[in-house]
């Protein structure tokens, strides 16, 4: 049998950025070969930061768009939003019920954006937000899960959820294990190179949208932050912003640091480091933002490729409810065709 994976986005924000495309989409590429891949746009995720419904529908479509412009394939791998597969809510209350509350507070990212929102801003999603994730992983078998180390520690809880479900009702979830690539490129942003580039920074600057105009990812990477050596070697302490700009051409170009720490030598080659990474990312950024434009253009199509997806989904997911509320005693809806 051919071992199954399960990952997903938040479609909290109008595009991608290039560490979501390098550090997610590219692996998923190259992973829907070997395995049975199940890609989910996780909109009910999204509930918890109380997006403007419209801006969520778009935002879902645009995910969703940017996922198959990346290179993911409807026709290999199940593609599909959350909200349309309600095994994913049903399965997240049997969960919530055997999670404690002292361990679903321990999760240190309820911890911090709690923290962040104060009492009057974190709703009750925030704080069950990792055992709807356990159900979107639990719900299909999936044997490995691409994470990221913020996700790590819910995965830990999937696993002890999976483990204590099945210690007191009987074998019933495949326990996952974390999968995390090897040669995953860590993009970090342009302003603050000691940070990851992230969609929520305070700094967008430092940030390459997938979907903004070319011109302005252009003049974001000849603004990067480097240093005042002038000397390009691949040094993650001393000069992290020459370092990030190696990692992402290296990435792009599938050249090795090494070979590009000695094509850059020697003084004043940070304006021919920069300039080489822009054009990469251009070759890379125009296809896939043409693409994504392409399907936006079309939603009937998308909408029904996303149909398509929820239905092969399900056909997985109910099964597996099924035999999660056997497990736990609720009585089965009678057939009344009979």
């Amino acid at each position: 049998m051919t071992p199954r994976i399960l990952s997903g986005m938040q479609p909290t924000h109008d595009s991608l950025h290039l560490g979501n495309y390098l550090g997610a989409q590219v692996n998923w590429v190259r992973m829907q070969r070997d395995f049975d891949a199940f890609f989910c746009v996780v909109d009910q995720h999204a509930l918890t930061v109380n997006p403007e419904p419209e801006q969520l529908r778009q935002r879902t479509r645009v995910t969703a768009a940017q996922y198959l412009a990346g290179g993911i394939d409807p026709e290999v791998s199940t593609v599909f939003v959350q909200s349309q597969v309600p095994e994913h809510s049903q399965l997240a209350w049997v969960l919530n019920c055997i999670t404690g509350y002292g361990e679903a507070a321990r999760m240190t990212q309820f911890k911090d954006k709690s923290s962040k929102r104060g009492t009057e801003g974190t709703n009750v999603g925030l704080f069950t937000y990792p055992m709807l994730m356990a159900a979107d992983i639990l719900l299909y078998e999936a044997t490995s899960v691409p994470v990221g180390e913020d996700q790590r520690q819910h995965l830990e809880l999937t696993r002890d959820l999976a483990q204590r479900f099945n210690a007191r009702y009987g074998d019933t979830f495949v326990i996952p294990d974390g999968h995390i690539p090897e040669g995953t490129a860590k993009i970090m942003s342009l302003q603050e190179p000691t940070a990851k580039m992230s969609k929520s920074a305070d700094n967008q600057n430092g940030n390459l949208m997938m979907l903004d105009e070319v011109k302005a990812n252009t003049k974001k990477i000849k603004s990067a932050v480097t240093d005042t050596d002038n000397e390009v070697r691949y040094d993650i302490e001393a000069k992290p912003g020459i370092a990030n700009l190696l990692r992402i051409h290296s990435a792009l170009s599938n050249d090795s640091i090494e070979a590009l720490v000695e094509r850059y030598a020697g003084e004043n080659k940070y304006g021919a480091l920069k300039t080489d990474v822009a054009a990469l990312v251009a070759d890379v950024q125009a296809p896939f933002k043409a693409r994504v434009e392409e399907l936006l253009a079309d939603p009937a199509e998308l909408d029904r490729i996303l149909a398509k997806g929820a239905e092969r989904a399900r056909s997985v997911a109910s099964v597996v409810l099924e035999r999660a509320y056997a497990a736990v005693g609720f009585i089965p809806l009678a057939d009344t065709a009979r």
